[in-house]
């Protein structure tokens, strides 16, 4: 061994990324050596086999031990190289005691435990120093060398050679040497591999994510089959596959966050990034910064660089939430990028391009704004070349059964509780009610009533004044100066008068007669009453 020898194995595990590769070079080229009788690489790692190992009895701590990791040399007596990490030496437990207690069952457990090498060149004198005395005298075992495998002042593992030739100084400058960079290889490879490992979890984690929006914004998982709701369908369905941008209008809580997902789901652009930016949430001298990004030291605060929303969205879609809240000095950058595809960094001083599908979406009305110069006229028409109008749950009253039994499955699978049922009547007094707060109100609802139920009986807890004294679609047409209002058709009066029996039967628990019944309640006679059911079909 020279050193040509070492430099050669350093070099061909220097920039190698897997550890099997970095052990299997290490002890195969220290085996290339006809004096090297056998070389082994140990590591410290958790202990794995503690109630079956060998050494069980006399390891001061079984939550670290040095577990065999690669092992190779030249037997005189077999062509087969002992290559075998099993036996009794795969595992050795770690000792701090002082050199001189050094045993032969505890030499390498004392240099991975202290960090200390040791050399012993008297093995042809003293082969009891050794293990296996007889393999010592078979192989004409003359010196050990035992090196730390240290980097960065941490202990790895060990590194043992068994040779026929006596290891002069000079040699085990060689090895100390080899084994502080057979430890910078086995400290870069196992990184390498982390980070691999990461990036493999990652991609899992983001396979896994990507499957999850797919599965939660489905088309399925848009609850509702009233013709509204399938009108909108259509409309995604229509625009979804083009370029165009889309302005979503609606009350807060509507779901027009679901609506853009969905468009994005079935666009081209599915498979690249959607990026979600909350307009309202944004200060008003942030905006730029927010959208574009800006370099270390552009501004006071900017300490360091970052990268702005539509930088990230590059190649797909961003969604721009409450759009209507963006400062009319920002319009105008805002509009160069629908038009252009062009901004700007601020503090950079160049030019960059984009390519972004916009989704924009207001709960407020941005023609009104626009009469009152508080938004861009030719902004709100690049936004609105596919306007999308998302109507209030109020005026879904057929989806409300479906969007609360969903809403019900979700919360008892999420919090462990067995499937929970709304009851007929439960449905009634949800769909009596007008939900100013909309889905969102809804899903709040049906979130506590589950709470509340404690896994035993479904109780709502909505605002009953509200339902009996405004039952919903009660439009204001009857002014409370006594002026006339708009009139009201039959049928509305009509459903109107269903809606208020169906109010006070369910206020009543569907006592028809008697005190405090639902006659009584609505000021008329039990048989009229029974009557007008059976006229509208109300069925309990």
């Amino acid at each position: 061994m020279n050193l040509e020898f070492f430099q050669s194995i350093a070099i061909s595990v220097s920039n190698e990324r897997s550890l099997d590769v970095v052990f299997r070079n290490i002890v195969n080229g220290l085996a290339e050596d006809s004096n090297v009788v056998l070389a082994r690489i140990w590591l410290i790692a958790p202990g794995d086999i503690c109630h079956t190992c060998y050494w069980r009895k006399g390891c001061p701590d079984q939550t670290k031990c040095l577990h065999l990791v690669a092992s190779n040399g030249r037997s005189l007596y077999s062509e087969k190289w002992p290559t075998s990490i099993k036996g009794r030496y795969k595992r050795f437990p770690l000792y701090t005691y002082s050199r001189k207690n050094v045993s032969a069952s505890g030499k390498i457990g004392y240099i991975g435990g202290t960090g200390n090498a040791v050399l012993r060149n008297d093995i042809y004198e003293n082969p009891d120093w050794l293990l296996d005395t007889e393999w010592a005298q078979r192989e004409k075992i003359a010196s050990f060398d035992g090196q730390p495998l240290v980097f960065r002042n941490e202990t790895l593992g060990v590194l043992a050679l068994f040779s026929r030739k006596e290891l002069d100084q000079a040699l085990l400058i060689m090895l100390r040497t080899f084994a502080s960079n057979a430890a910078a290889a086995i400290a870069n490879a196992r990184a390498f591999e982390e980070i691999e490992q990461l990036h493999q979890q990652l991609e899992l984690e983001n396979e896994y994510l990507r499957d999850e929006i797919k599965e939660a914004y489905s088309f399925a998982d848009i609850v509702g089959q009233g013709s509204s709701l399938q009108k909108t369908l259509q409309q995604i369905e229509l625009v979804a596959p083009t370029n165009a941008t889309v302005l979503i209008k609606g009350e807060t809580g509507t779901g027009k966050e679901l609506i853009a997902l969905a468009i994005h789901q079935r666009s081209k652009r599915k498979n690249n990034p959607l990026i979600k930016v909350n307009c309202a949430s944004i200060p008003k001298e942030l905006f730029e910064s927010e959208f574009f990004g800006h370099i270390k030291g552009a501004f006071t605060g900017a300490i360091k660089d970052r990268v702005g929303r539509f930088q990230l969205a590059d190649g797909g879609t961003i969604f721009l939430d409450e759009v209507g809240e963006i400062p009319i000095e920002l319009q105008g950058k805002l509009l160069r990028v629908l038009q252009e595809g062009e901004y700007e960094i601020i503090g950079e001083g160049k030019t960059r391009r984009v390519d972004v599908r916009v989704i924009a979406a207001t709960n407020r009305n941005l023609e009104k704004e626009m009469e009152s110069k508080q938004f861009r006229q030719d902004l709100y028409f690049r936004l609105s070349v596919f306007p999308l109008e998302i109507d209030p749950l109020r005026k879904r009253k057929e989806d409300i059964p479906l969007l609360a039994r969903h809403f019900l499955k979700q919360n008892c699978r999420s919090i462990g509780f067995k499937e929970l049922f709304l009851k007929k009547e439960q449905i009634l007094q949800l769909q009596s009610y007008d939900w100013p707060g909309n889905i969102r109100e809804l899903q709040n609802v049906i979130e506590r009533a589950v709470i509340l139920s404690r896994g035993g009986e479904l109780k709502l807890d909505l605002p009953e004044v509200y339902i009996i004294k405004k039952p919903p679609n009660l439009p204001q047409r009857i002014k409370s100066s006594g002026e006339p209002g708009e009139v009201m058709t039959s049928d509305e009066l009509k459903s109107l008068e269903k809606e208020n029996i169906l109010a006070a039967l369910i206020k009543t628990n569907w006592k028809i007669s008697g005190a405090g019944g639902a006659a009584e309640l609505l000021g008329m006679k039990s048989t009229t009453l029974s009557s007008k059911i059976k006229a509208f079909g109300i069925q309990r």
